[in-house]
C-alpha cells in the first residue's frame, strides 16, 4: 500500500504543476500532513485518508467548467491503474466527491470519520495566514477587486448560490471563511481553528483602518 502513496504523490505533483498557487501542489501536501496527523490521533484508515488528501483537488470543479465529476472520476482512474481496492477507491471518490465548501448546504451530517477528517484538514487550510494568502492568490486569479463597498457580503443558503457568486476577495471572508470555524467536526481541527481564526479577524480590522485612513 505504500506504493499507492508515493506514486500518487507524483502524480498530484505532476497534475498541479500549472495550478493557481492556492491550489497547488503546496496545499496539497499541507492538507495531507493535517489529515495524517488527525488520522493518526484518531485511529482512522491512514490509506483512505492519505490517498484523499492527496487526490481531493486533482480537478477542482472551479477550474474544470464547473464539472463535478471530473476530480472523482480521474481520482478513481489513477487508483484503479495502480491497484488500489475497490472499496478504497469508493471511499475516496465519496470523500472528494463531497468535501467541499460548495456541498456543505443541506449535507448529511452522517459522514465517516475519514471524510471529517479531510475536509478538517482541507478546511483548516483556508483559514489563518495562509487561508489569507490563498483567498488573495485566487481572487487575483479571477481578476477579482480587492474589496468594494458598493456590493455588501451575501449570506448563500444554497450551492447554487454560492457557486456562482463573483464577490470581490474581502466578502469571501465573511461569506466563507470566517464560517469555517463553527463548520469543524474534530476536536484537534476545532482547537488549531481559534487562533486562526482570530488572526483573521484582526487582519480584517486592520484591513477596514487602513482602508478608512484611520491606521
Amino acid at each position: 500500500m505504500e506504493h499507492w502513496i508515493d506514486e500518487t504523490l507524483t502524480f498530484v505533483k505532476e497534475q498541479l504543476r500549472a495550478a493557481e498557487s492556492g491550489h497547488d501542489f503546496n496545499h496539497v501536501q499541507r492538507v495531507y500532513h493535517m489529515a495524517r496527523r488527525f488520522a493518526a490521533e484518531l485511529g482512522a484508515s491512514m490509506t483512505v485518508v492519505e490517498l484523499a488528501a492527496l487526490l481531493h483537488d486533482v480537478a477542482d470543479a472551479k477550474f474544470h467548467g464547473g464539472d463535478e465529476e471530473a476530480g472523482p472520476q480521474i481520482a478513481a482512474e489513477w487508483m484503479n491503474n495502480i491497484g488500489v481496492y475497490p472499496g478504497i477507491i469508493a471511499a475516496v471518490t465519496d470523500i472528494i466527491r463531497n468535501m467541499s465548501f460548495r456541498h456543505s448546504f443541506g449535507q448529511n451530517s452522517n459522514q465517516t470519520l475519514e471524510f471529517r477528517i479531510v475536509q478538517d484538514a482541507d478546511r483548516l487550510d483556508a483559514i489563518g495566514a495562509i487561508g489569507i494568502a490563498r483567498a488573495f492568490s485566487y481572487g487575483g486569479f479571477r481578476n477579482r477587486p480587492f474589496y468594494d463597498d458598493s456590493i455588501p457580503p451575501m449570506h448563500f443558503s444554497s450551492s447554487a448560490e454560492y457557486t456562482k457568486s463573483q464577490s470581490p476577495t474581502i466578502n469571501h471572508f465573511y461569506e466563507k471563511l470566517l464560517l469555517l470555524k463553527d463548520k469543524l467536526h474534530t476536536d484537534a481541527a476545532k482547537k488549531i481553528a481559534e487562533q486562526r481564526h482570530d488572526f483573521m479577524y484582526a487582519f480584517l480590522k486592520q484591513f477596514d483602518a487602513e482602508k478608512e485612513g484611520t491606521a
